[in-house]
This record gives structure tokens, sequence and C-alpha cells, in this order.
């Protein structure tokens, strides 16, 4: 029989289930879940149509055995138990069609990653438009600091752990929770699966417009997550975005706790400093002020989300001292701001921000970092949303505080009509206009020798995608030792 979401199910119960399949195994959240699977002890395989690194060396290390392509095949290879669907497998997939001509359990990644991991433990979930994946890091990371033994999933290579996931025994999971849709069998957001009894809410700004057609449409997916969360939770929403808080005060049946990095909250930050180690700032609670922290990241973003982690921390019973702990030691998350080199005076630091806030904080924050520094943004708009026009005007404003500003053109998409098309052209006169040199194309290579043929000494290049931009970083490191 099926559920509501179309998740096949059978009377086997979840400890009987041994043997797990997934079905699109190479996505970084699927990929990451098989791992944790495996670690936990079930006989885990995948499957995908190709299979990259640094997935594939990933999977391989983790003793996940990969099969491509789909083909119904692959199920007769791992007789399974149980299939789970990735978001990226369609209806009409060959294995995906095989495994319900079959009978075979079938369930999303979310719903799975609720039944299998969440199940009888206290669910915290990171969510919002920005800052989920170090936000939801930073939020484990503290809970490891301080001896409480969590179990993680979230979206990015956390470093202090080199991976996604961690398996703990403690009562703890926290989760990244994504406003995405689940399956092709369902179609609403990944995060109301969680089970949510602690959440952080970042942010709600216009986002994913493949899927949402409006913000209307966007806010009521965080609407049905606010009620996800039980009368005795916990819900911590960012002062900044002020549609969040109206969210979460009037869908949440939990307490509902603002706070702020440089705003008016119950949890806020005083006294804020940035230099080369970092942030250092007070936190004020309703109890009162807590004494200073350093948070080894830059970017007034940064620190707000660590205060809506504070927040959550305490509601979970941390001390003020174990949390300060927790934030001193952390290393921060793969492509979050991450250093990926220094050649001839030259810093090189990559960034997973498309959305114009993002680009305009991680710039803001890098520029707090290293205020004598001359700063050369370097950005590739390439999510659906990003190459889209819907932000045309918000980006020529997001580039502030750089010196010069490097465009990748997008390339043509089915799904974004021309007219919908961001116009780059025009962000780059606008920037000219507002004093930063600004140049675009839609080769990597064209704007890689324009940052080789015009960076000096001192500079700081910031590079910003959500994909692997041509691998510009490791072109760029490599031409830079050459000259």
């Amino acid at each position: 029989m099926a559920d509501d979401n179309g998740n096949v199910l059978s009377a086997i119960a979840p400890d009987a289930i041994t043997r797990i399949h997934l079905v699109g195994v190479a996505g970084t959240g699927m990929g990451s879940f098989a791992g944790m699977l495996k670690a936990a002890g079930y006989h885990v395989t995948g499957s995908d149509e190709r299979v990259y690194p640094p997935m594939s060396d990933m999977l391989a290390k983790w003793g996940v055995d990969v099969m491509t392509p789909y083909s119904p095949e692959n199920l007769d290879a791992a007789t399974p138990d149980l299939v789970i669907i990735g978001n990226v497998i369609r209806r009409v997939n060959v294995e995906a069609s095989a495994v319900r001509e079959r009978g075979i359990p079938q369930m999303s990644f979310p719903a799975a990653f609720g039944s299998l991991v969440l199940a009888g433990r206290h669910s915290v979930v990171v969510a919002g438009t920005h800052g989920k994946t170090t936000t939801s890091a930073l939020m484990a990371h503290v809970l490891v600091a301080a001896g409480t033994d969590p179990t993680f999933l979230v979206g990015g290579v956390t470093l202090n752990y080199d991976g996604n996931f961690r398996n703990g025994s403690g009562a703890f999971v926290v989760v990244e929770g994504d406003e995405y849709d689940t399956a092709y069998f369902d179609k609403g957001p990944k995060f109301l699966h969680y089970r949510a009894r602690t959440a952080i809410l970042t942010s709600v700004e216009f986002d994913h417009a493949d899927i949402f057609r409006d913000m209307a449409q966007y806010e009521s997916a965080f609407d049905e997550f606010a009620k996800t969360l039980p009368a005795d939770g916990f819900l911590a929403v960012s002062a900044s975005y002020p549609n969040a808080v109206a969210i979460a005060q009037r869908s949440s049946a939990a307490y509902v706790a603002t706070y702020a990095g440089h705003e008016n909250a119950e949890y806020s930050a005083h006294d804020l400093r940035f230099g080369p180690e970092g942030a250092r700032f007070t936190i004020r609670e309703p109890r009162g002020d807590v004494g200073e922290f350093l948070l080894p990241m830059s970017g007034h973003h940064n620190v707000e989300n660590a205060v809506g982690v504070y927040a959550a921390a305490r509601a979970l019973g941390l001390k003020a001292d174990d949390i300060r702990s927790g934030f001193a030691s952390f290393m921060g998350v793969k492509r979050r701001q991450e250093i990926r080199g220094e050649v001839g005076g030259v810093l090189v630091i990559d960034d997973f921000a498309h959305h114009p806030t993002a680009v305009r904080e991680t710039i803001t924050g890098i520029r707090q970092r290293y205020p004598d520094r001359r700063l050369w943004a370097v950005f590739e708009p390439r999510s659906n949303t990003s190459r889209r026009n819907i932000h045309q005007t918000e980006y020529t404003t997001a580039f502030d505080g750089a010196a010069l500003a490097s465009i990748r053109v997008p390339e043509p998409h089915d799904k974004v009509p021309l007219d919908e098309q961001l116009d780059v052209a025009r962000v780059c006169t606008v920037l000219r206009e507002r004093g930063i040199e600004a140049d675009a194309s839609p080769d990597v290579g064209v704007l890689l020798e324009g940052v080789l043929a015009g960076v000096r000494s001192g500079d700081v290049v910031l590079v910003m995608s959500n994909g692997a931009f041509g691998g510009f970083i490791p072109l760029l490191l490599a031409g830079l030792a050459k000259r």
C-alpha cells in the first residue's frame, strides 16, 4: 500500500530492514545519507546515471557499492528491503518504475531519514533561505563540544569532522531543513518530514523559482514547517526578517524566541568587533549579558546565525560556557568563506553564495576580515533563481565593497524563458556606474584570463558559485603559481 505522499509501505518493521538501495545516490544529500546508513550498520547500495569525484571517492571510502546506469537489473543485484528515491528521479525513470512494478517498499530521502534516524529522538532542524548549512554545522559542533554525542546530517563538508554527517548515541539529531520538494511522488518540502522539536528559522526571502510561483507560495512552505513543531518545542527566529517572525508567531504552537546580530531581540549580539581571527561579541539573553564569544568567521550574518544557535542550545539545556567553547573551536564548512590558497600574495576564497543577499553579506564579511586588501568578486549565477531577472535590481547593489567584479553570463536554460533571464550586461553597467570595475563573459577561460592579468599581490579574490564554476578556482591557483 502507499501513504498520502506515495511512499510505498509494507508490513516490514524498521528493525527488520537490513539492505537499503538509494536511487540517485550521487547527489550531495543522498550520498551523505548513504554513508550515514552504511556507518549505522546497514548493507547499502546505490545507483546513478553518472558518478564523479568528489562524491564517487566519498562513496567508495564509505564502502557504498554504486551501479551505473539506472537499470532494473540493479535491483536484482541489490536485493533491497527498502529503496530510497532521490528528488532528482522522475516517475519515468526505468529503475524507479521497476521498484513500483515489483512492489518493493520505497521512501523519499527525507521520509526515510525521519523513520530510520529521527524516531524516538530530539530533532533539531535549521531552516531558512540563507545560512542553513553553516548554522546547522555550528549547532551540531556546539552539541558535540558540549559532550552530548549528537547525530547530524548537513548540506556541506564540516571541517571539524571532514564530512557531512556523524552518527552519535545521544538524544539530539541536527538536520539541515530544506524547503525544496521531496520526491516525484511527494512535492511537499523536505523539512516537513524532519519532526522538528527545536528549530532555527534563519530567514525567508524568495528562492527556488523553479518550484515556487511567488513569495506567497514560498512563505506558505515555512508556515507548514512551523506547524510541525509540538507545543513543548522551541523555535528561534531571526528578527532581521519580520516576515519570518510573523510566520513563526502565527503558525507555531511552540515557544517562539527572536534573535538578532545587531537589532533588538530576546537574544542579541553587542560590542561586535571583526579582526583576522574572526568575530568577537557579547551575547545578551533574557537573563542578561553572558560574556564575550569568539566566532572564527566574519560577517554580520554569521554572527546573527551564531546567536540563533546560542538561543536553541540554551533551550536544549546547554550552559553558556559550553556554547562559548563550541563557537571558539568551530572550523567552518567547506565552500563557506573557505580559504583555498594564497599564491604570490593573492588570497583565494571559495563561497557558495548565489542569492543576492548571500553575495552581499559574503562580500561584507570578507571586507570586515581583510579591510586593507583589495577585493575582486567573481560570481557565477548558476541556480534556477539566480539566473532569472527576479533579483535584477538586487544584484546591482550586492557587490558593494568589492573593487572589481567578474560575472559569468549563464548558459541558456530550457526552464528559464529568454525574457526572464538575468541581464548580466546591465548589472555590470550599473556596477561601473557605482564605481566598481565590472566585466562579464559566458566563457570561464575569458574570466580567468582577466583575473590573472589584473590581480596583484595583496588582493583577495572571492569566488562565489553553487557549482564547480568550470574549475575556476584550481585553474586560478595554477595560473597564479606560474606567474
